[in-house]
């Protein structure tokens, strides 16, 4: 389906579906989508923006794909939500052409084995339990792949998979499941990999973390989160302040407690994310 033909009608539906909520907003309020709005730190940014003369219309959605087409359609002037991997598989996937205008922060990817501390500990045969959902299964590995415990029989994949495994040269095995599985597997004593998201609905400490992923290394940059507009409107102005107001003390210090410490901020130029954006989509192509 090209999801570019979706009708205004068709996405007013899928809005009410998927739980859209939207605040009381002037005319020429800036229309951006979330699925965190009920987070701190958008309370606080959407503050600071109105000391800067922005009005925001917040719009939160409870799913993950719904942001992008409002956006497409017209229905969103900005969002943010996602990070550079997820708008280039939607990009390629829908054959569109979101653009990348800031760059909020990453949150690392992390290795969690109850009661233990070091990677050390891991003996040759472990099985690690990763998440099964493209984006991260494939960050999950990587993410061993840096810590010496995988070996990957070819270097500078962005989404590797089991499959690309050297199980010979490697420390560890792993094993992919739902993503909201891996808690249960850590509760269970085994090595796991657990998105941020679920770190905090299971009451897992992120930093008793025994390895995460370097957030200033070039592999991490697919990872970083961006706001995301259509590309004829990339070099609004207004739009461009977003980024800046984001990067403010007081909304990094809400950031920084939503996230119990764990993301680390990352201020890039549009270009640089652009730049990013171009190599993912390009190797996303090349596995489509």
């Amino acid at each position: 389906m090209n999801l570019k033909r979706f009708s205004a009608g068709v996405l007013t539906v899928a809005f009410a579906a998927t739980g859209l909520t939207a605040c009381g907003s002037s005319d020429d309020a800036i229309r951006i989508g979330t699925t965190d709005a009920g987070k701190k730190a958008w309370t606080v940014f959407e503050q600071k923006a109105s000391e800067q003369g922005i009005d925001l219309d917040v719009q939160n959605f409870s799913d993950y794909q719904t942001p992008n087409r409002a956006l497409d359609e017209g229905q969103l002037d900005v969002n943010l939500f996602q990070h550079i991997k997820f708008l280039a598989e939607y990009n390629v996937g829908a054959k569109s052409d979101l653009t990348p205008i800031g760059s909020s922060e990453i949150v690392p990817l992390a290795l969690f084995w109850k009661d233990h501390k070091s990677v050390d500990e891991l003996k040759k045969g472990t099985e690690v339990v990763i998440p099964n959902d493209p984006s991260n299964q494939g960050r999950a590995i990587n993410v061993l792949a840096q810590a010496g415990l995988l070996k990957l029989k070819q270097d500078d994949l962005l989404t590797p998979s089991p499959a690309d495994i050297d199980k010979e040269a490697s420390t560890v095995t792993v094993l992919p499941v739902d993503a909201a599985q891996t808690p249960a597997a850590y509760g269970e004593g085994k090595p796991a990999i657990i998105n941020n998201s679920f770190l905090d609905r299971a009451g897992i400490d992120p930093n008793t973390a025994i390895f995460q992923d370097d957030p200033n290394s070039t592999e991490a940059e697919p990872y970083i989160n961006v706001f995301v507009t259509k590309a004829e409107n990339a070099d609004d102005p207004k739009y461009a302040e977003l980024s800046k107001i984001w990067h403010s003390k007081e909304v990094q210090d809400a950031v920084a407690e939503d996230s119990k410490g764990t993301s680390v901020p990352v201020d890039r130029s549009a270009k640089e994310l652009q730049d990013i954006l171009d190599r993912v989509e390009e190797q996303q192509r090349g596995q489509n």
